[in-house]
């Protein structure tokens, strides 16, 4: 047996799998191995399995072992074995160690990276992979490493001639299931004579 994968979040009395043989005699369902953490119970009669308390993703997969016996002669039995994966949910937004930056740049340099950005996210997996974007400012004048975090200026300034002064805003996005979250964080970046 291979159920649906549970949310790291299930309560305890979730719904995992039915077990069900075809014998004549009425059967006991006992899980036997595998479960040596105590995350799952089974109703000696029907062969309901539900979660039985809380689940750490950190102890998934599980494998353990479900045996029907016959309820007239302990001797007749089988065994099958079901196997429960645990989906970790998105619980954390990506966060920047600073919500403002101020960061200065020469007039007339080249193209040059500015900052190095690089934000946090507590969640494991694909819900902690991270990705980079500019949300707002000027883009044909700053570009960022999707990847890196890196954050460049894609032009030279000229300080008589321009702002001297851009806000740029950054948003860090994790890949999360079941939805994306992000972080946000302002670079302001003042252009020096």
């Amino acid at each position: 047996y291979q159920p649906a994968p549970l949310s790291e979040k299930a309560l305890p009395d979730t719904f995992v799998v039915h077990i069900s043989v075809l014998h004549t005699v009425p059967v006991i369902y006992s899980i036997v191995s595998g479960d040596a953490k105590g995350y799952f119970i089974i109703s000696s009669s029907t062969g309901i399995i539900r979660t039985g308390k809380t689940l750490s993703v950190e102890d998934f997969p599980v494998i353990f072992y479900v045996r029907a016996t016959d309820s007239s002669n302990a001797s007749i039995f089988n065994e099958v074995s079901v196997h429960v994966e645990v989906i970790d949910e998105n619980d954390f937004p990506p966060v920047f160690p600073s919500s403002l930056l101020e960061q200065s740049l020469e007039e007339n340099l080249p193209a040059t990276q500015i900052v190095h950005l690089k934000a946090q996210d507590n969640d494991t997996g694909r819900n902690g992979f991270l990705t980079y974007g500019i949300l707002s400012g000027d883009r044909l004048k700053f570009r960022i490493d999707e990847a890196t975090g890196i954050l460049y200026s894609t032009a030279s300034f000229d300080y008589e001639e321009e702002p001297t002064e851009y806000q740029v805003v950054i948003y860090a996005e994790d890949d999360g299931i079941p939805e994306k979250k992000r972080g946000y964080c302002t670079v302001v970046i003042k252009i020096i004579d």
